[in-house]
């Protein structure tokens, strides 16, 4: 296979939120209430949840910039390019990109809605998220059916509620939710305490993914207080060890046996080894552990049976693919994060699987991310016109380069510091 051949359908992208999204989707009466954008004395604008500062743009907005030009000190819109927040350039840059399709995650709520869970009324944080979801599924999904796998958020401080979200969600034909990767972090019970039992029952009801991304419990990774920035960017992944280990030391799975988990932007290389080691602790230490596997098979099967995982562009996992249940490995292009490898994903991918036959680049590509999320594009786009070539031929005219922003400077590295502290600025006037 060469790479104008590949199919490429994304388990992580990511959508700058534009501003006007609660407009067409908030009662009237809860207009006030609705998170806006606000541009503050330097003339950075910034998502605010009645006092609650969203997530900055930063690193999440760099699609086509040269790397001097990535920033972490909050951005404006007109410093993006267009793709990052525009749901018709987004799919003109997935056509240039060689992209079919791409399940969305959120941006400036935090990747599992933290900030609308957070609000001080939980029925206008209720309101707002199902907005969002709204807005999610209606417009930006339903702009282009077949070019995107919705993601729908919850309202994680009452399971039942969330699971009334997953069935509504469900029925709109969304069946991934994101939820965080450790909700014990947020202050919420923990996957082990039984209490999102009724949760995981409304997701086997619905055949609905529950996503973890990194990064979705609002900790990050850090070795010492002046440690160099490199060090949490090469630790990121850590927080998906922990995921994962969690995850397959549960006990809930022989109560949801066909449950689906998904690990998103923690790649996969080191993977092998935690589950080994996880055998391993079972193995010597068993007799006082008294951890009860004989209904699941151990951490192995659990995660053979119910964990799906992906890669951007590693060569580590590849190399290891004989370690995994090959039909729960998948692609993700991350697009317009930091680390993703538009406009050249399909030149990337096909480097990184070198060697594997067309089967197993078709599974890890596409097919498994459409078996997983009962999603079917060629409903709507002729298989020989989802290609990475024939795309491409589709959007000649797009400029993959982003010819806006500023230089990386002293503000960007004061920025990371602040984050990484915990630190933030008072809200600013609309």
């Amino acid at each position: 296979m060469n790479a104008d051949d590949l199919i490429l359908v994304s388990v992580d992208d990511h959508i700058a939120e534009p501003a006007n999204m609660f407009d067409a989707h908030v009662p009237a009466k809860y207009k006030e209430f609705a998170p806006r954008v606000v541009t503050d004395e330097n003339g950075i604008e910034q998502w605010w949840y009645g006092d609650i500062k969203g997530r900055n743009l930063g690193l999440n907005a760099v699609a086509g910039k040269p790397r001097e030009y990535f920033n972490v000190d909050a951005s404006r819109y007109d410093q993006m390019r267009p793709g990052c927040w525009d749901v018709h350039e987004r799919v003109r840059d997935m056509n240039a990109g060689g992209q079919l399709a791409g399940l969305n995650f959120p941006n400036w709520t935090g990747f599992s809605g933290q900030v609308l869970n957070q609000g001080p009324d939980r029925a206008i944080n209720e309101i707002m998220i199902k907005a969002y979801n709204d807005w999610h599924i209606d417009e930006w999904c339903g702009a282009y059916p077949g070019r995107f796998i919705p993601c729908g958020m919850l309202p994680l401080w009452d399971v039942e509620e969330a699971a009334a979200e997953v069935r509504r969600l469900a029925a709109k034909g969304c069946h991934a939710v994101t939820f965080s990767e450790n909700p014990a972090a947020l202050n919420m019970p923990s996957i082990h305490s039984g209490a999102w039992d009724s949760l995981f029952a409304a997701c086997v009801e619905t055949e609905t993914v529950i996503c973890c991304h990194l990064g979705s419990s609002s900790r990050g990774v850090a070795t010492s207080p002046d440690a160099p920035a490199g060090v949490a960017m090469t630790l990121s992944s850590a927080g998906t060890v922990y995921t994962l280990v969690d995850l397959i030391w549960a006990t809930f799975w022989e109560r949801f046996p066909t449950l689906k988990f998904s690990l998103t932007e923690g790649d996969i290389g080191w993977i092998p080894y935690f589950l080994w080691r996880a055998e391993h602790v079972n193995d010597r230490h068993g007799g006082w552990i008294n951890h009860d596997f004989s209904k699941t098979g151990g951490p192995m099967q659990i995660f053979n049976d119910h964990i799906l995982v992906c890669f951007i562009k590693e060569t580590v996992g590849p190399q290891l693919f004989n370690h995994f249940n090959l039909d729960n490995v998948c692609w993700e292009s991350d697009y317009p994060h930091s680390d993703g490898t538009w406009p050249n994903a399909p030149e990337e991918l096909m480097k990184t699987l070198a060697g594997y036959d067309d089967a197993t680049i078709n599974k890890v590509s596409h097919e498994n991310a459409m078996k997983h999320y009962n999603f079917d594009p060629f409903k709507y786009i002729p298989k020989e016109k989802a290609t990475a070539g024939a795309l491409r031929a589709m959007s000649p005219d797009v400029d993959v380069v982003t010819r806006t922003g500023r230089l990386a400077d002293e503000r960007d590295l004061a920025q990371w510091k602040a984050i990484l502290s915990g630190g933030g600025v008072a809200p600013a006037k609309a």
